[in-house]
């Protein structure tokens, strides 16, 4: 629930920014300067990216929350291990036969979403980040084509 705090106002923020720099652009091409103009197109070009990188991040969010809910429903979510590290992480000598094993599950049922989430959340778990997202990012787009 607090996540989703945050990406409220994380969204009120992107909004209160945007109209602040469309407002300052107005300004700037006010002033009829080459400088002026140029920044004005330069507040002008930022904000649409920065929007456009905020609603990737929650399409992505609220799709991997929306798979995940499913998982854990069906009681498919992977089994955490007796010992974990102080930070919650998997411990060294833990992740390598995890992770092999939730690869190898991923890899031979390839159109399975369940199997690549089960891999993202155990990549995760073991702090690779940009692999998890990637897994994720792939169960999501098997769950658009075959629920």
């Amino acid at each position: 629930m607090t996540s989703r705090i945050g990406v409220g106002i994380m969204g009120a923020a992107l909004l209160l920014y945007i109209v602040t720099a469309v407002w300052l652009a107005v300004m700037f091409f006010s002033v009829g300067t080459a400088a002026g103009i140029g920044m004005g197109i330069a507040l002008i070009v930022i904000a649409p990216i920065g929007a456009w990188a905020l609603i990737r991040e929650l399409v992505f969010g609220f799709g991997a929350d929306r798979l995940g809910r499913t998982l854990d429903a069906e009681g498919g979510m992977p089994e955490a291990p007796e010992q974990l590290s102080p930070s919650g992480r998997l411990r060294r000598e833990d992740v390598e036969p995890m992770i092999a094993q939730y690869t190898t599950a991923a890899e031979s049922a390839q159109d399975d979403w369940r199997a690549r989430y089960r891999l993202g959340v155990v990549q995760d778990a073991a702090g690779r980040r940009k692999d998890a997202r990637a897994s994720i990012r792939e169960a999501i787009r098997l769950a658009r084509v075959r629920p």
